[in-house]
């Protein structure tokens, strides 16, 4: 019991100690365009850790097909955590076959590459720590789209913090499974909603409002969970009506989400099968979150009942204090 016990506050103080940089989805991007016959541009954006911040040092260093040759010095510029890049090309030949991407990524980081040829389609990969670089085809894979931006959803929950701790909130205040299914089903087509028209240009909201927003939701349901443990019989209003809560915070978590698919972009001509394996890969990373949670408070419950309110109250501060950070931060920021 004290084994499970402590892997319990392990994995809380792992949540505690994440980066309080709130939505980890902000990936390098690579894009090799054509411009005219043979002459490409090749433009880069790479995220600088936040550690490596003031030395401006990247995570990678692009890597351009061997067909091809620089034309004139690279153009670089420092953004906030991120370089940007360009470097003009000559190309001969076909492209088919041949590689280009990123030196190297760290850790678990991603990155997306896009090929952008004048007379064909748009290609679209998602390149890993062990596979850096893509092999440009012969022609577009819908297949390749599809799954490449099922992962993309999946992580942006699972290290995204600010949605991850809405969801872990969520699933603390309501507990019983279905209901808690039920309203990140709803969460779920809230955040479609706002995603898809603020993709297709129908919808907008400034990002500042947007990330506080999504902070304050983070704290809305903190409070109620510590206003739970307090007093266990207490009906709250989202105990008593938690999908409605999870759908109108969730329209605000949506515009969070196109801001961040903004940043990586949707391919030309694949833009539908995109956004579709977007949410749905968000819809999954957020059941993986529910039922691991609820698989460990099972435990808790059952191996050290008498931990199980302390142990959430600490977690519930935690959030709590996360969540109320990002809001200051946001607001006057």
């Amino acid at each position: 019991m004290k084994l499970t016990l402590r892997y319990l506050l392990a994995i809380i103080l792992a949540l505690i100690a994440a980066p309080l940089s709130a939505d980890e989805l902000r990936p390098a991007v690579i894009e090799l365009s054509e411009r005219e016959v043979d002459e490409w541009v090749l433009e880069w954006k790479l995220p600088v850790a936040a550690t490596r911040a003031q030395s401006a040092a990247p995570v990678a260093r692009p890597v351009f097909p061997q067909v091809c040759e620089a034309v004139g010095e690279p153009v670089q510029r420092a953004a906030a955590l991120a370089l940007q890049g360009r470097q003009q090309l000559r190309c001969t030949g076909d492209l088919a076959g041949q590689t280009f991407g990123l030196s190297e990524l760290l850790g678990s980081a991603d990155a997306i590459a896009r090929l952008i040829p004048l007379d064909r389609p748009t290609q679209t990969f998602r390149l890993t720590a062990d596979a850096p670089t893509a092999q440009v085809l012969a022609e577009p894979d819908t297949g390749q789209v599809l799954r490449d931006y099922f992962v993309i959803g999946a992580e942006h929950i699972v290290f995204g913090w600010d949605h991850l701790l809405f969801v872990i909130a969520l699933v603390l205040l309501v507990r019983a499974p279905w209901a808690v299914v039920k309203a990140a089903t709803a969460f779920t087509v809230a955040h479609s909603i706002t995603l898809v028209a603020t993709t297709l240009g129908y919808a907008g909201l400034p990002s500042r409002p947007v990330e506080a927003l999504i902070a304050l939701s983070i704290v809305f349901l903190a409070v109620e969970v510590a206003v739970v443990l307090r007093s266990p019989e207490r009906r709250t209003f989202t105990r008593r009506f938690p999908w409605a809560v999870a759908f109108a915070f969730g329209l605000f978590h949506g515009f969070g989400f196109a801001g961040a698919l903004a940043e990586i972009g949707l391919p030309q001509g694949e833009i539908v099968s995109a956004l579709l394996a977007f949410n749905l890969g968000v819809e999954a990373g957020q059941l993986l979150v529910i039922a691991a949670l609820a698989g460990l408070l099972k435990v808790l419950t059952r191996a050290v009942p008498k931990a199980e309110t302390p142990v959430l109250r600490f977690a519930t501060y935690a959030i709590g204090i996360t969540g109320s950070f990002w809001l200051i931060e946001r607001v006057i920021g």
